[in-house]
C-alpha cells in the first residue's frame, strides 16, 4: 500500500509539548487518498536526526515526505520553499551540540528546492479559512537540516517522492504557559514578546491533511 512519511520532532529548548509530535502522532495511521501516513518523531539532534529520516526513506519509498516543526512566534501555517546547506544553531540542540556555520552535507549543493506544489497548497488552505503563507527560509536549525536531508535522500534514491517541510506555530495551552511564566517573572512587560501566536490542535490537523492530499493530487 503506499506511503506518506510524516515527520515532526520530540520537544526541546526547555518545552514539554512540540506541536510537530501532536500532530504526526494523530495522524499516523491514517489514510489520505489511499496512502497510509507512516509518522516519525525525530529527535532534536543534528547527528541522530539523520539516520532514522534517511532509512524511513529508504525503506518505505513513500509517494510523500512532508515534515513539520515549530517555528516560535509563527501566527500562521508556513510552507517552506527552500533548504540551504548551513547548520548554524542559536540554541543547542537535546544533545548539548551548537554547530556553528557548518554544512549539513559536505560535499552537498548549496540549496535545495522543495518538491511540494505550494502555490496550490496555500491557496487551498486559505480556501478553507485557514491562515497560511509562503517562505523562503527554514533557518538553519534542525528544521532546515531535515529539509536539506530529506530532499537529498529522495534524489540519491532517484525517487519520485514529493518532499516538503511546514512549519507550525505554538499549541494555545503553550501560549497559556507563557503568559504565565511572563507574568511569574515579571522582567518583561507583555509587549515585548513576539512569540505568543498560536494556533488550535484541530486547525493544524485540518492543514496537514489538506497539504496532504494536494500534494498527492498534484500534477
Amino acid at each position: 500500500m503506499p506511503e506518506i512519511l510524516l515527520t515532526g520532532f520530540q520537544p526541546y529548548g526547555g518545552r514539554q509539548i512540540n506541536p510537530s509530535a501532536e500532530v504526526v502522532r494523530t495522524l499516523e495511521g491514517t489514510r489520505i487518498d489511499g496512502c497510509t501516513v507512516r509518522g516519525l518523531l525525530l529527535p532534536v539532534s543534528f547527528a541522530a536526526a539523520k539516520q532514522p529520516l534517511t532509512d524511513a526513506i529508504t525503506k518505505h519509498r513513500p509517494l510523500l515526505v512532508v515534515s513539520t516543526g515549530l517555528w516560535p512566534g509563527e501566527p500562521v501555517i508556513r510552507l517552506e520553499r527552500v533548504a540551504v546547506n548551513r547548520a548554524s544553531f542559536e540554541m543547542p540542540d537535546n544533545d548539548g551540540q551548537r554547530p556553528l556555520d557548518d554544512a549539513v552535507e559536505a560535499d552537498g549543493p548549496i540549496a535545495r528546492a522543495v518538491t511540494l506544489p505550494v502555490g496550490k497548497i496555500i491557496a487551498s488552505l486559505r480556501e478553507r479559512g485557514i491562515p497560511a503563507r509562503i517562505s523562503d527560509t527554514a533557518g538553519t536549525f534542525l528544521c532546515n537540516t531535515t529539509l536539506y536531508r530529506a530532499l537529498g535522500a529522495c534524489e540519491r534514491l532517484e525517487a519520485s517522492a514529493r518532499c516538503g517541510f511546514v512549519h507550525l506555530p505554538y499549541l494555545p495551552r503553550q501560549v497559556a504557559e507563557l503568559l504565565n511564566d511572563l507574568s511569574a517573572e515579571g522582567r518583561l512587560e507583555l509587549h515585548q514578546r513576539a512569540d505568543l501566536a498560536s494556533m488550535s490542535l484541530d486547525m493544524m490537523l485540518e492543514a496537514l491533511r489538506t497539504i496532504l492530499l494536494v500534494s498527492l493530487d498534484h500534477g
